[in-house]
């Protein structure tokens, strides 16, 4: 292997989401053709929308990466079409796909993304809906995609959260999205530092910040994930976000590209995690 660090850590991110894959399509090999129909808990889509969302996005990151240019080009298309709702747009347009077909796209364009990413110049940027970005925060970005539209799906199917040490891809990508869910909504970012302490899935702690900052997040891992990908309204986890930049920050975490989105309902699931 080559001694590259960006190359090494591009490969270590490719075989971490390729084994994210291989975590939702163990929930998705055995699905019947009525489990593709049900619904996730975001509203107006089904366990295909989630799946199909993932394959085009995908293929969208592929495309961004060999011809960035088109994927320009693209974008600007879709947004004159349908304006931030082209993702519901998407789910609308594979609607009628077959589960199997669903998954047999997904597979495809998460292996043809896969080779893209260790194919490329590792010092590649890549267009995105959001900042332009490198190889390896676009790798974590879909891992954090793959973990969070395979909870909606697991949601869906009353499956318990995929849990491992992959979740601390999700939590930092969490933690340095902070400034960005301000940000996206016009809101000036607080000065204040946050401290935030997370029990890991190994009973390991994870830290950012400073510690001794007047703000902090504590709790679980699992929920803190949950959060800031908001899969769960922080009334339905163990999480704590104590300080006002910490509680102001909580409110508007959102660790993924795009427009800003509003969290879901309190009340919608029973507390998770541990802390």
């Amino acid at each position: 292997m080559t001694d590259n660090p960006k190359t090494q850590l591009i490969a270590a991110l490719a075989a971490d989401l390729e084994s994210e894959t291989r975590e939702l399509r163990s929930v998705l090999d055995g699905l019947r053709e009525a489990d593709w129909d049900a619904a996730t808990p975001a509203v107006g889509w089904s366990v295909r929308d989630q799946v199909t969302h993932l394959a085009y996005f995908d293929d969208a990151a592929t495309l961004s990466l060999r011809d960035p240019e088109e994927f320009r080009r693209q974008v600007a298309a879709e947004l004159e079409a349908d304006g931030t709702r082209f993702p519901d747009a998407v789910a609308e347009r594979n609607g009628h796909l077959p589960g199997a077909e669903c998954l047999s796209w997904f597979s495809r364009s998460r292996d043809a993304l896969l080779a893209a990413y260790l194919a490329a110049d590792p010092g590649t940027r890549l267009p995105w809906y959001g900042p332009d970005m490198g190889i390896p925060s676009s790798a974590t970005a879909r891992l954090m995609e793959t973990w969070a539209h395979g909870q909606d799906v697991r949601d869906a199917l009353g499956i318990a959260p995929a849990v491992s040490p992959r979740l601390r891809h999700i939590a930092d990508l969490g933690v340095r999205t902070r400034g960005f869910s301000f940000q996206v909504r016009g809101l000036a970012v607080p000065d204040e530092p946050v401290f935030v302490e997370l029990v890991a899935p190994g009973g390991e702690t994870w830290t950012w910040g400073p510690p001794d900052a007047a703000s902090h997040v504590s709790g679980d891992a699992l929920d803190f994930c949950l959060v800031v990908t908001q899969r769960r309204n922080v009334a339905d986890t163990g999480l704590r976000a104590d300080g006002d930049a910490a509680r102001r920050w909580i409110e508007v975490a959102q660790a993924f590209a795009g427009t800003p989105t509003d969290n879901r309902p309190a009340g919608l699931f029973a507390q998770t995690g541990s802390a």
